[in-house]
């Protein structure tokens, strides 16, 4: 009867935790530093990007992306923020390259006013993944497009941090 007590314990274990292993690649999330070189202007912004990949096939997922870089010049306080969302294609391998393309909305805040435009991002990245759930992003370089004022704003952003998958 004991072995049988056993047995079953065992059984239940393994079948509970075979699910969780299966789903712990399926999600990804994201926090870590981010610096935007914002233009016209060539102002060096630093904060911060989080974001949260849903894998919907074991290369290509759903990302959003949320980000805030701000800015300190001449006594006039700026602060960029992202929302973006869209595709992540990236390889399950130890050492894991990714490409995105997000779309969304930007808002820019100067001196007590704000706005918000259109924004998009094109880049990718590479991580590392040294244990199951935690991994390192090295680097993801994106190309930061906004509209504000009717004009084009190319600016670039580059992020590194901490990705936890479950």
């Amino acid at each position: 009867m004991r072995k049988l007590t056993t047995f079953l314990a065992l059984l239940v274990t393994v079948s509970l935790a075979v699910p969780l292993a299966a789903h712990a690649q399926n999600t990804e999330v994201y926090g870590g530093y981010s610096y935007v070189r914002l233009n016209p202007g060539g102002a060096n912004s630093n904060g911060w990007d989080a974001s949260l990949t849903e894998k919907l096939f074991k290369v290509v997922g759903v990302t959003a992306d949320f980000g805030g870089t701000y800015n300190s010049s001449a006594g006039v306080k700026t602060s960029l923020n992202t929302f973006l969302f869209g595709p992540q294609v990236s390889l399950p391998t130890p050492v894991s390259p990714f490409v995105h393309a997000l779309f969304g909305a930007a808002r820019a805040s100067s001196s007590g006013t704000s706005s918000t435009s259109f924004a998009s991002a094109v880049g990718g990245g590479i991580d590392i993944h040294p244990i199951p759930l935690l991994g390192l992003r090295l680097i993801q370089i994106d190309y930061l497009n906004t509209h504000f004022g009717n004009t084009r704003q190319d600016d670039f952003r580059l992020s590194a941090g901490v990705v936890l998958h479950f």
